[in-house]
């Protein structure tokens, strides 16, 4: 198994001891979170940024070896930032 946090084990442990139940109003539940997620991944504004050719290069570069392209992968890179989810690399 991969690595886990302890919050991750902890959910795995309830699981395996039939702890986890789906909560009474499911399907309201499920509606809001996929309004959050609408919300979150609706994309209606443009924003122009002037880079260097060498970062655009690189970006372009890791985008093709992430399998999406160089525009999702600097809206998901400033998506994460905003969020607080980035995390610099060792």
């Amino acid at each position: 198994m991969a690595r886990l946090t302890t919050e991750e084990r902890a959910i795995v442990k309830a699981f395996e001891r039939d702890e986890l139940r789906s909560p009474r109003n499911k399907s309201a539940l499920m509606k809001k979170h996929r309004e959050y997620a609408t919300a979150t991944f609706r994309k209606d504004r443009r924003v122009n940024v002037r880079i260097s050719s060498r970062d655009l290069d690189a970006l372009r570069k890791r985008a093709l070896s992430e399998g999406m392209p160089y525009q999702t992968l600097i809206s998901s890179v400033l998506h994460r930032f905003v969020e607080g989810r980035l995390r610099p690399a060792d």
